[in-house]
């Protein structure tokens, strides 16, 4: 009988194989045991398409509500993507130039993507059908979005997220329960009325504030700034990739959702309750919060202005 004739890169592989996994420990003949029973992978499966597919479940009869949740769903699958990149830039180490520029430009991608996909709500849906299952849903919010929270503490050093008023008496030094406190987003959902937490504040507080006071402590010396202030000589394309990000996080993002809630919603106050009871009219807009990650590569003038420009531009079309 005739020997088969194996094909040597197949033989190079299992004796690659063969050293994984003795290795670890292993025996390599039970997992390619496991193989021979194995059924091959489907793109359905590998994706949880089914699953993903189930996840969208309207509180009302509203057709455009379904428009609303899987916006949000796509939002938080941005978020992620992006706390990737910031998470493998917080961890490289040595961290070169090079890897940091081209996570960067992940998340400025990412980003680009956010900002663009805003159409989606303002194009999208129907203002009256809005308007209508939106009050059921309270007090939820997209002010609840604690990914969004972590990429600006991931970002920055967390004092420069306190509340503008408040922001002189706090530096890196601060405890994380101080900073916590009085993060500037912490002021976005306070009543009206009677200046009281919203119950939608409270809500996220309770689930979320352990995690982020920890995330302060976590990303105190390894958030992108710091990563940043660790690169000797950054480079023209560094410094200008770290503004974009700074720009496109708190100018373009948050205007993008002021412009859709401007559309959606009526200026009057009682309208506010649309949102949860975020006083979305004095959060929203960068000019009243002036949250800057990078404060150090702005001019005084362009810290002044922060936001202005586009303000004038997209909200009232002036030039």
């Amino acid at each position: 009988m005739e020997n088969p004739q194996f094909d040597p890169r197949i033989l190079e592989k299992i004796k690659q194989l063969e050293e994984k996994f003795k290795a670890s420990g292993q025996d390599m003949l039970s997992y390619l045991e496991g193989l021979l029973y194995a059924d091959y992978l489907t793109y359905w499966e590998y994706i949880n398409l089914d699953v993903l597919l189930s996840l969208q479940q309207p509180k009302t009869s509203f057709k455009d509500e379904k428009i609303f949740i899987i916006y949000h769903q796509i939002t938080e699958l941005y978020f992620k993507l992006i706390i990737s990149e910031m998470e493998q830039i917080s961890d490289e180490n040595p961290l070169t130039e090079e890897f940091f520029k081209t996570r960067l430009d992940r998340i400025l991608m990412y980003f680009d993507h956010l900002i663009s996909s805003f159409a989606m709500m303002w194009k999208g849906m129907e203002r009256e059908q809005f308007l209508k299952f939106r009050m059921s849903l309270l007090p939820s919010s997209g002010f609840q979005s604690a990914q969004y929270r972590e990429i600006e503490l991931m970002a920055t050093d967390a004092f420069h997220l306190v509340t503008l008023a408040d922001r002189e008496g706090f530096d890196y030094h601060s405890p994380a329960d101080d900073i916590f406190d009085h993060l500037y987003w912490q002021r976005g959902a306070i009543e009206l009325a009677t200046g009281q937490k919203t119950l939608t504040l409270k809500n996220f507080n309770l689930k979320y504030g352990k995690k982020l006071k920890e995330l302060i402590e976590g990303y105190r010396r390894k958030n992108i700034w710091q990563r940043y202030m660790e690169l000797e000589n950054p480079s023209k394309e560094m410094t200008e990739l770290m503004k974009q990000f700074d720009l496109k996080a708190n100018v373009f993002w948050p205007l993008a959702h002021y412009k859709s809630a401007v559309r959606y919603l009526q200026r009057d106050p009682v309208d506010i309750a649309a949102t949860g009871g975020t006083n979305w009219q004095k959060y929203l807009p960068p000019r009243f919060q002036k949250v800057i990650f990078f404060p150090e590569l702005w001019t005084e003038k362009e810290k002044e202005e922060w936001g202005k420009g586009w303000v004038v531009k997209e909200i009232f079309g002036e030039e």
